[in-house]
């Protein structure tokens, strides 16, 4: 089988160093992407053979070749061969439970500040999406530490561990029940994918070092509204509530709109801060003695300012600031 355009000399050739990066290894997940933007995920398998709708390529001639190429199966119907990254592995990830959607994790990592040499603790590991991403975060300076109650959702994640992202000698998964006590202490940030919770909050405060971020990803309002009212009540602040809604476009000639489908709601990302010592400041929405009405403390109602209690002062002084 030759490459789509037929040619077999007359490139340059990569340097060394890029060329062994870039070719494709016995073992390896490869995404196969056809014409019409479909997307199939299989594994390199040495002298098998890759079936896919009408055709079929081998294993062996994809082995050693290099990442980003076009290839025709037997069928004679080309595909572009590439390694998936993490967006487009995700979504083909073998699991036995809900994964937590690329977009989603973007605001985890991000809001969660999770960064190089930070020990991170994860509650719930599922099928291990969001603990790659960890992983790939803290970088091997860093740690991660994986709580899981249930056998068969560890062994999922250990095996995608393995299988997509390699040797994690700085990854640990505890067969455990969390809300049973973490043993871990003065840890740097928390991630927490779990129905209920907030009845983890007077363990996540005991566990985490003063001015840790805890993570917590949950699908509805309602436990929204559970959480945060009972995170701004133990020992933690600067509450933020976010949702991520992600929009394609399709681009073609001068077809030029979003596309038919959109990845919406999923869920929501709350981050909050762990204090160092009891809170000085009323919660949010507590009754105040003497006071029939008093506006509330805290950042606001979103994470760039709260929309409902704003001083002219400050609105006049954020119209003068140039815009960078």
């Amino acid at each position: 089988m030759s490459d789509i355009d037929g040619s077999e000399s007359g490139a340059p050739l990569a340097p060394a160093s890029e060329s062994t990066r870039a070719a494709l290894r016995a073992g390896e997940a490869v995404l196969f992407i056809d014409r019409k933007e479909r997307e199939y995920m299989r594994t390199l398998r040495p002298g098998a053979r890759i079936h896919i709708r009408n055709g079929f390529l081998l294993a062996d001639d994809l082995i050693g070749g290099p990442d980003g190429r076009e290839l025709e199966n037997s069928g004679g119907e080309p595909y572009l061969v590439l390694r998936p990254t993490y967006a487009s592995l995700i979504p083909n990830l073998p699991r036995r439970a809900q994964v937590i959607y690329p977009k989603d994790v973007g605001t985890i990592l991000l809001w969660g500040d999770i960064a190089p040499g930070v020990r991170v603790l994860e509650v719930g590991t599922g099928p291990g999406a969001l603990t790659m991403a960890l992983l790939r975060a803290v970088g091997p300076t860093g740690q991660v530490i994986s709580y899981e109650i249930r056998a068969d959702f560890a062994e999922m994640a250990r095996a995608n561990v393995r299988q997509f992202f390699g040797e994690a000698p700085n990854w640990t998964v505890k067969l455990a029940d969390a809300s049973q006590g973490i043993e871990e202490r003065d840890l740097d940030r928390m991630v927490m994918d779990l129905a209920e919770p907030w009845t983890l909050l007077a363990i996540a405060h005991a566990a985490l070092r003063p001015g840790a971020v805890l993570i917590v990803y949950v699908p509805t309002v309602l436990q929204v509204k559970q959480f945060v009212d009972q995170a701004r009540t133990a020992g933690f602040a600067d509450v933020q509530v976010t949702e991520t809604l992600l929009r394609p476009w399709h681009v073609r000639g001068l077809s030029i709109r979003p596309t038919h489908r959109m990845v919406a709601h999923t869920g929501f990302v709350i981050t909050c801060r762990r204090l160092a010592g009891e809170p000085v400041r009323r919660p949010a929405g507590a009754p105040v003695s003497g006071s029939a009405s008093e506006p509330a403390c805290g950042r606001g109602d979103n994470a760039y300012g709260d929309d409902e209690h704003v001083d002219d002062d400050d609105v006049e002084q954020t119209e003068r600031e140039p815009s960078v």
